[in-house]
């Protein structure tokens, strides 16, 4: 994994820290600027990893699973965990929440499923199960972690009943989901799905629950 990119409040300051997960073909500036930089969360400390490659796997998320999509997946996933790990060094009081866009969002599904004991809360941004639905995939307790999932009713990556399995495996997991499906939306983060992740940084932050309305 390249060298990780750290934005926003000191590691002393925190009040939460916030793991950002680019999608396929992206780069941590892209997150910067499509997501961290539209946030006003100013006791929030950023960490946007960076895949080996162009992506965090080969394969289209909605593809069977094959032995190279599950060495890639898992591979990713560990990354990830490993960097949340030593994110918390020093500071293991302060909240995390793990946010994913795209593919990075779908990397952020699995790790909840397998590794779901190491954040406080999650923001799916246009996500859905890495796999078929004819596969068997892993379904962690999630004991009501607060978790956002959002998708387009036409993203070219992410079909809808995709998206709805993934909520259904959520459900069956334990969660408590706050869901938004966003008629024509193009592949990319909105204004709505901003405001949602700002205002739950800013629970977390507060020590209160992750998601609330937002006015």
């Amino acid at each position: 994994m390249g060298d990780p990119i750290y934005h926003g409040a000191s590691h002393d300051d925190a009040e939460v820290l916030c793991i950002v997960v680019h999608g396929r073909g992206q780069t941590q500036q892209d997150m910067m600027t499509s997501i961290v930089e539209r946030l006003n969360v100013s006791d929030a400390r950023f960490v946007l990893p960076k895949s080996e490659g162009v992506g965090w796997y080969a394969a289209r998320a909605i593809d069977p699973l094959t032995e190279d999509t599950l060495r890639e997946l898992h591979h990713g996933v560990d990354l990830v965990a490993n960097l949340i790990k030593q994110t918390k060094v020093g500071s293991p009081n302060t909240p995390i929440l793990l946010c994913g866009f795209s593919q990075g969002a779908c990397l952020a599904m699995e790790l909840l499923m397998t590794q779901p004991k190491l954040v406080d809360a999650a923001c799916l941004l246009t996500a859905c199960r890495v796999g078929a639905d004819t596969d068997s995939l892993p379904l962690s307790q999630l004991d009501g972690l607060h978790v956002y999932a959002s998708c387009g009713d036409n993203d070219p990556w992410i079909p809808p009943d995709a998206y709805h399995r993934m909520l259904g495996d959520l459900t069956k997991a334990g969660a408590r989901i706050r869901t938004d499906m966003f008629p024509g939306r193009p592949h990319e983060v909105t204004d709505t799905e901003i405001a949602v992740l700002a205002d739950m940084l800013r629970r977390l932050a507060n020590k209160s629950a992750p998601i609330g309305v937002v006015a």
